[in-house]
């Protein structure tokens, strides 16, 4: 094992040795190189006064060399801020930024001890860490049934891991708190569990309740409290999109300091949050109470980072710093908050209204970009496939029963015509 990897591993079992249990055999190996060419570059950026020979890009007039009919498309930016490599952690400024905006929408994270988010390439990215790091072949990784399907990718396939799932919802359409607790539990003999909590949920757009929250942390606690050392990953993909009486922060905050056998994560990015998908930036937080321990981990992630994409997307990183920065940020983004909560209202409305009663039902949902049918009669593939080639109306098939509904992308004035249509195909299935 490389020397700097062995001092990470001694430096997190010394101040955080239940952390160091939680990793992987890849998070056990994996270090940021301190002599490698990204380290000479920065020291030679600080340094070399006279010639800088060091970076793999290309100058001229001590500009980043670039094409004008490119730059003409983007003359509102410097060619500095565009064109060389950002940082494997990420422009300094977008991380301070990012990490004031955490602080900001998350009241519980005050007074709290928690790492610099690091950027990566969008939340998939982010995921895809935490498993590198933290995940061996046979591990738990627990998440509700109703969950992403490219966990089972991330987790499941790359790292061989075991994925365990419990019913969303108990019997009163709350979150299955106790089911999140039996899972847990299930994992005393290994002695280590990963858990996804992903609020907004996608497919369901559901999110808990305040009194849900407290309900999911006695049961993160209680698994903790009997020996399983637990690796909480919040998954606020879709954070802030909140459009009823619920949770309104990501619950890393309360996950800190929860328990010693407990580790916060979080992973969240612009791509919902502000409406860039196509950006790709996204970016993974520590939440151990050591700051030692969560500058080892964050040397471990830079480690992961430049051996698979290097660095981020400088420009992206760019966009959205000067978006974050801009004095109209909120105002806007509060308006197309407005928007997808007047199409989850008139969503709602339109299932309430009684007329496909006996078609289906809908899972309970309150944020976020989705709703899931609950389909009583027919095939959930076979409905998606004849609406679409029927009706030219597209929606994804999740199971037999589910029939996953993104009104994130329909015009509030469009929302009862699809299911019109959807209702329509149903019938015309039931009498095939």
């Amino acid at each position: 094992m490389n020397p700097q990897a062995v001092q990470l591993n001694e430096t997190l079992s010394r101040v955080a040795p239940v952390v160091h249990d939680m990793l992987s055999r890849l998070g056990l190996g994996m270090y940021f190189p301190k002599v490698g060419i990204l380290n000479q570059s920065a020291e030679a950026k600080k340094q070399a006064t006279a010639f800088n020979a060091t970076i793999g890009i290309a100058t001229e007039g001590k500009t980043p060399m670039h094409l004008g009919i490119i730059q003409e498309t983007l003359s509102a930016y410097a060619p500095s801020d565009l064109y060389p490599y950002a940082p494997p952690e990420g422009k300094p400024e977008l991380r301070g930024v990012w990490r004031e905006k955490m602080l900001s929408e998350n009241p519980s994270l005050a007074g709290k001890t928690f790492g610099k988010p690091i950027v990566t390439n969008a939340l998939t990215h982010g995921l895809s860490i935490v498993a590198d790091l933290f995940a061996d072949e046979g591990d738990a990784v627990i998440m509700p049934e109703k969950n992403w399907e490219n966990y089972e990718l991330t987790f499941g396939v790359r790292r061989g891991a075991n994925i365990v799932t419990f019913p969303l919802y108990n019997e009163d359409g709350l979150f299955n708190s106790e089911g999140l607790l039996a899972s847990v539990l299930a994992q005393k003999e290994r002695g280590k569990a990963i858990v996804v909590l992903n609020f907004p949920n996608n497919p369901t757009g559901y999110t808990p309740t305040a009194r849900e929250a407290d309900d999911i942390l006695s049961a993160v606690k209680a698994g903790a409290e009997a020996g399983v050392k637990t690796v909480v990953v919040t998954d606020d993909a879709y954070f802030g999109l909140f459009f009823e009486d619920s949770l309104r922060e990501s619950l890393f905050g309360r996950l800190i300091g929860l328990h010693p056998n407990v580790l916060p994560v979080k992973v969240d990015g612009a791509t919902k949050e502000e409406f860039v998908w196509g950006f790709r930036v996204g970016f993974i937080t520590f939440g151990c109470e050591s700051l030692e321990a969560n500058e080892a981990l964050e040397q471990k992630t830079l480690g992961i980072i430049r051996g698979t994409v290097s660095s981020c997307s400088h420009p992206s990183q760019t966009f959205v710093l000067k978006a974050l920065q801009h004095p109209d940020f909120e105002k806007q983004r509060d308006e197309k908050v407005a928007i997808l909560k007047a199409r989850a209202n008139r969503t709602k409305q339109v299932l309430d209204a009684g007329k496909y009663d006996d078609a289906w039902d809908y899972y309970p949902f309150n944020s976020g970009y989705f709703m899931c049918l609950k389909l009583k009669t027919v095939n959930a593939e076979s409905l998606r496939r004849h609406a679409l080639e029927k009706f030219g109306v597209g929606t994804i098939a999740l199971g037999d029963t589910d029939l996953r509904v993104a009104f994130s992308c329909l015009e509030e004035g469009d929302i009862e015509k699809l299911f019109d249509l959807l209702y329509q195909g149903v019938k015309e299935l039931e009498q095939a």
